[in-house]
C-alpha cells in the first residue's frame, strides 16, 4: 500500500529539544554576523524552555463589491526569543531585569541586583543556537542589538525547581541607529542561519 499524506522527507531536520541560549555584550559584537558568542561563559546555563517568536502586521488592500483582498503590506515586524532559566545567580537575574550583565557578575554566589532603580533595558546580543538531533547540523538566531524586557517572578517549590522567564526583544542594528552598524544595513533585527 502506498503511503499518504504528509511523509518526513529528511529526518536531519526534524526539531527536537532546546536551543542553547547566549547573551553577551552588543556593541563590541555588533559587526560579527555569525555566531561568536562563547558557548559556556555567555549562556544562560539550563533552560526549562526556549521558543523563537517573529510577529508581522500586515495590512490589506481591500477592493470591488463585494470586497476581496487585491495585496498585503508589511506594517510592523518582531522577533523574539522566549525561554526559562533554571540557574539562579547573579548573572542570570541581571540580565532579566535589563542589566547588561554582560561583564561583571562572574560569581555564581555573590553580587547586588538594585531594586527600585529601573532604566531603560541594557543592549545586548543574544544568540540561540540548536542542534539538530544528528549532532551535526544546527540552526543560529542571532540578535546583534536586544533588549531583554522581563518581569522578574522568582517562585520557590518544595521539589520543584523556579523556572524565571524572560523575553528577548530583537531591536534595530542597522546604521540608522545610534549603536547600529552597516552590518546589518540589509538585516535590521539580525538573521536566522543555518549550517
Amino acid at each position: 500500500m502506498a503511503r499518504t499524506g504528509p511523509v518526513t522527507k529528511d529526518t536531519s531536520t526534524v526539531a527536537l529539544g532546546l536551543a542553547k541560549i547566549l547573551i553577551g555584550d552588543s556593541a563590541g559584537n555588533i559587526t560579527t554576523k555569525t555566531q561568536c558568542l562563547d558557548q559556556s561563559a555567555d549562556s544562560l546555563g539550563a533552560l526549562n524552555s526556549s521558543s523563537f517568536t517573529s510577529n508581522v502586521e500586515y495590512w490589506s488592500l481591500m477592493s470591488g463589491f463585494p470586497q476581496q483582498e487585491d495585496m498585503s503590506l508589511p506594517l510592523s515586524e518582531t522577533a523574539q526569543l522566549d525561554c526559562e532559566f533554571k540557574e539562579v545567580h547573579p548573572r542570570n537575574l541581571a540580565f532579566a531585569r535589563g542589566i547588561d550583565a554582560s561583564s561583571g557578575y562572574t560569581d555564581n554566589h555573590s553580587g547586588e541586583i538594585p531594586l527600585g532603580a529601573m532604566s531603560s533595558p541594557a543592549f545586548v546580543r543574544a544568540e540561540a543556537i540548536y542542534t539538530y538531533p544528528n549532532g551535526d547540523n544546527h540552526m543560529y538566531i542571532i540578535f546583534p542589538r536586544a533588549n531583554v524586557t522581563s518581569s522578574v517572578e522568582l517562585s520557590f517549590n518544595e521539589s520543584d525547581n523556579a523556572n524565571v522567564p524572560i523575553t528577548i526583544s530583537a531591536k534595530r542594528a542597522d546604521s540608522d541607529v545610534s549603536g547600529g552598524d552597516s552590518t546589518w544595513d540589509e538585516m535590521s533585527l539580525g538573521r536566522i542561519y543555518f549550517d
